[in-house]
């Protein structure tokens, strides 16, 4: 067997923004294994100021990874630790090279284009009204659950934003959940949680920056809001120390990235962990290719969690990877009569 990577820059269709910046391009690698003809294709996204393993070396450790390939996955994984973006990589790779379909991971009715992915709508950072024009564009989509990202322009505005579209719709009619990326501080944020808890949304993801233990526990305690840990989760490698960080805070909900915290396996302990505690979950991609967001999907679809998942990004850029992948009335579907063209 042999592993190469390649390159890939994916460009956005327009500048997404997000508290951490506006983004304009996104890097991402493939792996590609070869063995007896056959070829296995993994990717390994990492998103800058974010990913744990968004450092220097990362080209150098992907290089070391494909020279030692023969090692087999089970040797390669725990020496990856500290690189879980690869670690994502190599699972979808090895999976890739023992199916029958290099894209079909996990054959279920939904990648036999039987049964689609119930997915919310995601609002990008912006102007009110830049905004606003895509809470219509989503709602006219389908959607019935929409996640807006909240935290870079002024709080009453984005507060009114809510108020418009629960005067239009109600918690029946259109669940909301907000994402904060830390924008809140320990001082401010029950302030705020309470305030965005009038307009019945469903949760927020990481109201504060990660590691406030203390500062987040209080909030899951207090808030009248359902609080989701997002960012909380990367970089935290040990099975004790997630068991530790879900215990010390006690949160509603866990948000799981698969390339940020260790592909499937590093996922599922945290699934585990929390089912432990009682505490629910949902998957959302992290702006992956279409290779990356099959694979984060076909897993998703296995694991039968009734909330709306966040898999809806395939469509951001200019040059994504051509897929089956195609979101249709607020569902994600495995579409049989498209063609996969990987290409690059």
């Amino acid at each position: 067997m042999k592993a190469i990577y390649k390159k890939h820059i994916l460009e956005f269709k327009r500048p997404s923004g997000t508290s951490r910046g506006v983004l304009n391009t996104k890097e991402t690698w493939f792996i590609i294994l070869e063995k007896d003809g056959k070829q296995g294709i993994g990717e390994c996204g990492i998103l800058r100021t974010l990913s744990v393993d968004d450092v220097p070396e990362y080209e150098k450790v992907l290089q070391w990874t494909c020279l030692n390939i023969h090692l087999g996955l089970d040797e390669l994984l725990p020496e990856l630790i500290q690189y879980p973006s690869i670690q994502f990589g190599l699972e979808q790779a090895f999976m890739s090279l023992n199916s029958q379909n290099q894209f079909e991971l996990f054959t279920s009715p939904f990648t036999k284009d039987k049964i689609g992915i119930n997915i919310n709508g995601l609002i990008w950072m912006g102007d009110k009204q830049f905004m606003k024009s895509q809470i219509k564009d989503k709602l006219a989509q389908g959607f019935s659950c929409i996640k807006m990202k909240i935290g870079a322009i002024d709080f009453e505005t984005e507060l009114d934003l809510l108020k418009s579209i629960r005067k239009e719709f109600s918690k029946n009619d259109i669940e909301l959940r907000v994402d904060a990326n830390g924008a809140f501080t320990p001082v401010n944020a029950l302030e705020k949680l309470k305030k965005l808890s009038e307009f019945d949304l469903h949760s927020i993801e990481q109201p504060i920056k990660p590691k406030q233990f203390n500062e987040m526990a209080m909030l899951c305690e207090k808030s009248p809001l359902a609080i989701a840990l997002d960012e909380e989760l990367i970089g935290v490698f040990s099975v004790t120390d997630k068991k530790k960080v879900l215990q010390t805070i006690q949160p509603q909900y866990i948000i799981l990235k698969p390339s940020l915290i260790g592909g499937f396996k590093g996922s599922k302990e945290w699934i585990d962990l929390a089912a432990d505690l009682k505490i629910s979950n949902w998957i959302t991609s992290a702006l992956e290719s279409n290779v990356g967001l099959n694979a984060i999907s076909q897993w998703t679809f296995t694991l039968n969690n009734p909330l709306p998942q966040g898999l809806g990004t395939g469509s951001l850029y200019t040059n994504n990877i051509d897929s089956p992948l195609e979101v249709k009335n607020g569902h994600l579907y495995y579409n049989k009569k498209l063609n996969w063209n990987f290409n690059i």
